[in-house]
């Protein structure tokens, strides 16, 4: 079986705080990145399931795509799904702890 992405990926040295911290500032974005956290690897149509996001799918997409640009998610095409999961070890080298943070803030905070 082989694994094509789908569209590139900014590379490590790429990632920037201010694309990362944008990215997550968005309510639709961080449920994203929080529900992928805790379930793992996920086909996109699950993931939107599983974060309880009632928007339509191309707003979905559009969300991919900006934690996509900003090095938050990779995403890679498996048959005819996309799977997505966190680029957590390149966000952890970049921004040490920033991941854990975000993710750890109590939802009433949010």
């Amino acid at each position: 079986m082989s694994v094509v992405l789908e569209q590139p990926h900014p590379p490590v040295t790429d990632l920037r705080l201010s694309k990362v911290l944008a990215a997550l500032a968005d309510p639709g974005r961080l449920a994203t990145v929080r529900a992928l956290a805790q379930k793992g690897e996920s086909p996109c149509t699950r993931l939107q399931q599983d974060a309880g996001l009632q928007i339509s799918r191309s707003t979905f997409s559009h969300h991919q795509k900006v934690l996509r640009e900003a090095g938050i998610l990779l995403v890679r095409v498996r048959g005819a799904e996309r799977i997505l999961s966190l680029r957590r070890d390149d966000l952890d080298s970049c921004f040490p702890g920033l991941l854990d943070l975000v993710l750890d803030t109590p939802e009433n905070l949010v």
